[in-house]
């Protein structure tokens, strides 16, 4: 079953508590009888599935040996866990999986996307996610849910590609999304243009799955995020909302296949060449 998502530093904070535990010889049924707490307030904290206290902390860390500085890392890791993303304003709108998994995204350090049957959501131009979310995914949402889910993915392109630290973005597509028309042809040919600009960023990286090329293994779109210093997450979409992965059996299993699509794929300039020969093909 999939897992619910945690945010990164909260997962990072319970890390830190748990190091700090285990270089004691304790275990956590041990730490807690000391404490006067629960094994499962213990469980709960160094798996991220409690966010403690200041008062909590203070006292794990003071129980452990811990010096001022682990505390004050610890304190540090916790206020940043209580700050709202500005994702949070579109909670009435979107999934809550989804917003779970932009906010894991806005902590990674690179993605790896597959998609076989539409661009990734952080290549996609606005008239293209209108049309693609408001008459293709979701065509019975309100109108402002479609611009809200069209804004979002704006935003998250210009602050994951565009902005000071850039995400490392690897995408590969089946080459049937280039010929799928969504939204007529002066869409498509926006959208073209766009991933062809994107590709040309040093951080950007797109490959394309060309129709004479065996048929790759039967995996839906999956996200695969990498972190500095925690592990590997999945996420998965399906019209029941977002899902989670991140033991690290599981998440490296997406890791391979993701690879091995990279190794079927036309490299990044065949690639490049697929879609100009594909926008003279929208242009005739």
């Amino acid at each position: 079953m999939a897992e619910k998502s945690v945010t990164p530093r909260r997962q990072r904070l319970g890390q830190v508590l748990r190091t700090l535990r285990e270089a004691t010889g304790k275990t956590g049924s041990q730490s807690a009888d000391e404490l006067g707490w629960s094994a499962a307030k213990v469980s709960r904290i160094e798996t991220a599935l409690t966010l403690p206290s200041e008062d909590d902390i203070t006292t794990l860390i003071d129980h452990y040996g811990g010096d001022e500085a682990t505390l004050r890392e610890a304190l540090n890791l916790r206020h940043a866990a209580t700050q709202k993303g500005w994702w949070e304003k579109y909670s009435d709108s979107l999934d809550q999986g989804y917003l779970a998994f932009i906010g894991l995204e806005a902590e990674a350090t690179e993605m790896r996307n597959w998609e076989p049957m539409v661009f990734p959501g952080l290549l996609q131009t606005a008239a293209y996610a209108r049309s693609l979310v408001g008459n293709t995914i979701h065509p019975k949402i309100p109108p402002a849910f479609v611009r809200d889910r069209v804004e979002v993915r704006s935003r998250r392109q210009q602050l994951l590609l565009h902005g000071d630290k850039p995400l490392r973005f690897k995408a590969i597509f089946d080459e049937s999304v280039l010929k799928r028309e969504i939204g007529g042809s002066e869409v498509m040919l926006e959208q073209l243009r766009h991933v062809l600009d994107l590709a040309s960023l040093p951080h950007v990286e797109i490959r394309i799955n060309a129709l004479n090329t065996p048929v790759p293994a039967p995996w839906g779109s999956f996200v695969h995020l990498r972190f500095s210093d925690f592990p590997d997450i999945v996420y998965l979409e399906d019209p029941d909302g977002g899902r989670f992965w991140s033991d690290p059996e599981r998440a490296f299993s997406y890791e391979s296949s993701f690879e091995e699509l990279a190794d079927a794929a036309l490299d990044g300039s065949a690639s490049r060449r697929l879609i100009e020969e594909t926008i003279a093909q929208w242009r005739a």
